[in-house]
């Protein structure tokens, strides 16, 4: 028997990362109605009429308003979803991404 048979075998473990997250952001302009961004908050953010309320008047006063938190993919996807419901509509209401720190 030789020493490799011998030896017990030294296991690595893959290590796991959580992804990262990016934060949907709200940009405020003054050309989009209220009511308009409520909507597309409701319809593509799952929020309730007094959230969406809330997340738009934040962004009204602030200039921004992170919406959300989710992994890159989904962040994207929600935000260019959003964005086309904006520009279909012929508004210029914007939703972007970046990294969450």
């Amino acid at each position: 028997m030789s020493d490799t048979d011998t030896r017990s075998k030294t296991r690595v473990k893959p290590k796991v990362e959580r992804p990262k997250m990016y934060k949907v952001i709200l940009l405020n302009d003054d050309y989009t109605p209220r009511e308009f961004v409520v909507k597309v908050l409701k319809a593509e953010f799952g929020m309730g009429e007094d959230r969406a309320y809330a997340v738009m008047l934040t962004a009204h006063r602030k200039g921004v308003c992170v919406v959300a938190v989710y992994a890159r993919d989904i962040a994207e996807t929600k935000a260019d979803r959003a964005n086309d419901m904006a520009r279909q509509a012929g508004f210029p209401l914007r939703f972007t991404t970046e990294p969450e720190e």
